[in-house]
């Protein structure tokens, strides 16, 4: 007696040790989780767009409620209402009795657990689609409609994916709860099978009949608007989207007699709930069967094997014609102006004339190739970074607008080496510094680029701007700035010194980030990050704050989760600030008869990889947003670019407020809005086939294009040459307008297909410089088609021809001698001179550890001439005769225009061996004999020449034998502190 007695304290102490244990793990992750929620709370609070969150939560704690009760409460009232009207008497048979036993005890937390369960698990899923609900609450009307059922396009955008959603999860709800009736019914013995004998009772048929009834109703609905799916469905042997013959004259009237079907069988389930009988139930649910083969498989197949398939072109036409005509619609390309253009081939004296403006901002400089050459000129300190691909953008610099390439120089904390410690990475290195800019167009006589803006502190032709980059994309995952209460500052400003012997500090002073005013946020924080230190360290005060979330694609995306966002942020200089400007897309899938095609796949390329399993189908695109993001203190501004969009609209009733109208967008900053890139790629990838705008020769395919590979990519592993900025004057423009290009080659078929240019795309990328007003031509799309008889190289055949050319060949050679390597930068077309002009820096880099590329050379083309100076300018006037009637940009550079000299790999500007200098004079001369003599049709002068060239060649390979000059490298340049 007194053990058990004993026992039955110990047994409680135990029970309450783990119910305590319990509720300590419980209140720690409650803890835990609230801590990330009032983190986002105080982020988005800070930014001014907590509405954005708090809408978000709303309305998926709503939809959540909403899901778990939508499958909850029916599928808990039918496992009650199967209990409760169970026979009492039922006899059940000996292994239904030892189910019962099994479960008696559990029954009451089965009946009330599997609905809790169930109802958890739709409450999630439902909570996940709040986007969904919400578009189709605030839907706006587009204005157009489809041209099968004249429906207005918000129907498909908004309306019917919620319908679909809404009719498959009250099917789920119906059919989970109708398996969970017939468990229940079998188990108390209200559905009792005996051979093949089954036996319900009258309370089980009723329920079990309109539960079924209920079930085939919803597919008769959900069949109903399957009918509407088939304008957003793939078809004609999957060569355009939207309904066909087959769906128009087959498909949709079958779904129609199948919807109808299964409201009629719904209808005999109710009857025999009253009735007793289950044969005409039975019966007519076979013949529901039997209708969805014959109506809704077999017929549309007779159609299309016997009627559509002999005549396919004929009877597809117009369906085709819908897709064509809403394709160019969704993907903004109905207004593209087509322009014929019969390029000429050969060059001629003085063809560039009339292209002068446009000759002039022809850009030589590659941002993908000058990373290295900013990074070993400009960065100064390890800890400071530039990107691998640069951006382009324009200034006016002494009243004449000029292309530039751009970057800013971003903090890279890794460089800090063993500096780097809690307090350094969080307090110390808090940002980069300043912009740095370099004239397109221009290089300096040793081929490095011309900077416009450069050092620390910076200068140049900008003007005076807050040069402290908080926030980039490279920034530290957080930062605690702002802090100091006293008058000594702590975060570095820019180092200054051989050996930062004179470093500048100092002190955050923005809105950049929560404050961390009290212990509690701290303590937040400190969980958020996993990190004790910002609790713990006597540097963080009432006054500091907390930068997180500092990438500016990252902080966009969080103010607007609807919107898909471009690859590339850029920064400009805007009203003394640095802005990163972002690109927003609104997109869909369910644009009716439009061409689907996945958003990655369509920007991958050289500069954009391509994922390994893309999920991003779209067939509506739209740049309605442009944001901005403040570099040193994080603010975001969403502005509605497209303010005609139906999705932005609707968007705007879900937040209101939060994007402003292009009328507030400064006159600087739209000076700096371009095209985007991204959306200019996915507007080429359907042009490859959508420039064909008659249905039969689009059925037919015989003209389908494709965007060319880069020809600077491996072989091994080609990737499509991605779109260029330059400011340029297209056919049908009265001046040159900074501009997005691509070109398009024929689609390949076989092996054997010519990579000649076919189309030349190019937009105008210039928003203007009025306040709140874009451009009016800005946006616009010009499509250069060449005859299909020309033969104007693509740029594939332009750069073997370019490799293969034995001077070429010859001079590549002579710049590899020595430790150094040859770049071939990007390939530009332009279309000048009546023609089509390619232009490639050809970089020369040495393999020592600090080197960095150097223009050396360009190579330029027209038709099948080539030329290859040390200077664009000198380039293109052999190109043309000795004259091409224009002056590129970099006229003052390489010693004057092509003497023909190399540089070093180090950048020394000679090569410090004269016999070699003479050697490649002599064989300059030679190629420029030689050039004028093929010209002049004078084959002995050719032949003078080409043994000339040879000689020099071999002269200058033996001057290079006898004393190879070794690499140099430019020092990093020290920083001057201000004073």
């Amino acid at each position: 007696m007194s053990s058990t007695a004993a026992g039955r304290p110990a047994g409680r102490r135990r029970a309450a040790i783990w119910i305590t244990l319990g509720v300590v793990v419980a209140l720690i992750i409650a803890f835990f989780v609230f801590a990330g929620l009032y983190a986002d709370i105080l982020w988005y609070q800070q930014l001014g767009y907590l509405n954005v969150l708090t809408t978000q939560w709303l309305a998926a704690a709503v939809l959540f409620f909403i899901g778990f009760l939508g499958m909850a409460v029916p599928l808990w009232l039918s496992i009650q209402l199967a209990y409760r009207l169970r026979p009492v008497y039922a006899k059940l048979n000996t292994q239904l009795d030892r189910y019962q036993q099994v479960i008696e005890p559990l029954r009451r937390l089965a009946m009330y657990g599997i609905p809790i369960v169930f109802g958890i698990f739709a409450g999630v899923s439902t909570g996940s689609r709040w986007q969904t609900a919400l578009m189709w609450v605030n839907s706006t009307p587009s204005g157009k409609t489809d041209p099968q059922f004249h429906l207005d396009i918000s129907f498909y955008l908004f309306d019917l994916p919620f319908y679909r959603g809404l009719v498959g999860f009250a099917s789920a709800v119906v059919i989970i709860s109708l398996f969970a009736t017939l468990a229940t019914c079998y188990l108390y013995g209200s559905l009792r099978i005996s051979g093949r004998e089954v036996r319900i009772s009258k309370a089980a048929r009723v329920q079990i009949s309109v539960i079924a009834a209920l079930y085939l109703l919803l597919q008769g609905v959900s069949i109903w608007l399957d009918r509407y799916a088939t304008v957003t469905d793939s078809n004609v042997n999957d060569m355009v989207n939207g309904a066909a013959y087959t769906d128009v004259n087959a498909t949709i009237p079958g779904r129609a007699i199948l919807a109808g079907i299964s409201i009629f069988v719904a209808a005999l389930f109710i009857v025999t709930a009253f009735i007793g009988r289950w044969r005409f139930p039975l019966v007519g649910t076979a013949l529901l069967i039997i209708a969805a083969l014959v109506v809704g498989a077999i017929y549309p197949w007779i159609v299309q094997r016997f009627q559509v398939d002999p005549s396919q072109k004929t009877l597809e036409t117009p369906y085709i014609q819908r897709s064509i005509d809403s394709t160019r619609d969704a993907y903004g390309l109905s207004n593209i102006d087509v322009i014929p253009y019969n390029a000429k081939t050969t060059a001629e004296q003085g063809q560039l004339r009339e292209d002068a403006q446009t000759t002039a901002q022809i850009r030589i400089i590659d941002p993908a190739q000058v990373s290295p050459s900013f990074r070993q000129l400009e960065q100064f300190r390890q800890y400071y970074a530039f990107p691998d691909n640069l951006a382009v953008d324009r200034y006016t610099i002494d009243g004449k607008e000029q292309d530039a390439v751009v970057a800013v120089r971003e903090l890279q904390q890794s460089g800090l080496g063993s500096a780097q410690n809690w307090y350094n990475d969080t307090i110390v290195y808090t940002h980069g510094y300043g912009v740095v800019a370099a004239y397109g167009n221009q290089r300096s006589t040793d081929g490095q680029p011309v900077f416009l803006e450069s050092g620390i502190p910076t200068t140049g032709s900008l003007g005076a701007y807050e040069p402290r980059i908080y926030f980039g994309q490279q920034s530290p995952k957080y930062s605690i700035v702002g802090g100091t209460t006293s008058q000594k500052s702590v975060e570095l400003d820019y180092p200054g010194g051989a050996d930062n012997a004179q470093q500048t500090y100092t002190t955050f002073t923005g809105n950049g980030g929560p404050k961390l005013d009290n212990i509690f946020k701290r303590l937040i924080y400190a969980l958020k990050f996993q990190d004790e230190q910002i609790v713990l360290s006597d540097a963080v005060n009432s006054n500091s704050q907390i930068l997180y979330d500092r990438d500016p694609i990252q902080r966009v995306q969080k103010l607007a989760p609807y919107l898909t966002l471009d690859s590339q942020a850029y920064p400009a200089v805007i009203d003394g600030r640095v802005k990163w400007i972002i690109d927003g897309y609104t997109t869909s899938d369910q644009y009716p008869y439009s061409h689907v095609g996945s958003l990655s796949d369509a920007i991958a390329d050289t500069e954009t990889p391509k994922p390994a399993y893309p999920f991003d189908n779209i067939n509506y695109i739209r740049n309605s947003v442009k944001a901005t993001v403040d570099a040193y203190d994080g603010k975001v501004t969403l502005y509605a670019w497209d303010s005609t969009d139906p999705i932005l609209k609707t968007w705007e009733k879900i937040f209101p407020t939060t994007v402003k109208p292009m009328a507030d967008m400064s006159a600087a900053l739209l000076s700096h809005v371009r095209y985007p890139a991204d959306l200019f790629k996915v507007q080429r990838s359907v042009l490859g086939q959508y420039h064909v705008t008659d249905a039969g020769s689009f059925y037919s395919r015989d003209d389908a294009w494709t965007t060319p590979n880069d020809p600077v990519s491996p072989a091994s592993n080609p990737t499509l040459q991605p779109p260029y900025y330059l400011t340029m004057q297209m056919p049908g423009q009265t001046a040159p307008s900074f501009s997005l290009y691509s070109t398009f080659v024929p689609l390949a078929t076989t092996e054997s297909s010519r990579s000649v240019l076919k189309g030349y795309l190019a937009v105008d990328a210039d928003a203007g410089d009025t306040k709140g007003q874009k451009a009016s031509g800005y946006g616009k799309l010009r499509l250069l088609t060449l005859p299909s008889s020309d033969t104007v190289p693509g740029p594939g055949q332009v750069q073997n021809n370019f490799n293969s050319d034995p001077g070429v060949s010859q001079q590549l050679n002579l710049l590899r001698q020595g430790k150094t390597d040859v770049i071939s930068g990007n390939l530009l077309t332009l279309p000048v001179g009546g023609g089509l002009l390619y232009v490639q820096p050809v970089y020369v880099k040495s393999t020592g550890e600090t080197s960095y590329p150097l223009l050396q050379k360009v190579l330029v083309a027209f038709g099948d001439k080539i030329a290859f100076q040390d200077t664009l300018d000198g380039a293109l006037d052999v190109l043309f005769g000795g004259n091409s009637g224009a002056t590129a940009g970099d006229t003052n550079a390489g010693g004057g225009g092509g003497t023909g000299t190399t540089t070093s790999p180090g950048g020394t500007g000679t090569t410090g061996n004269a016999a070699l200098e003479a050697a490649l004079v002599d064989a300059r001369q030679a190629l420029l004999d030689r050039d004028a003599a093929l010209k002049a049709g004078d084959w002995a002068a050719y032949g003078i020449a080409d043994a000339n060239l040879k000689k020099a060649v071999a002269q200058a390979l033996a001057a290079e034998a006898q004393a190879t000059p070794s690499p140099t490298t430019t020092p990093t340049p020290s920083p001057t502190p201000s004073k």
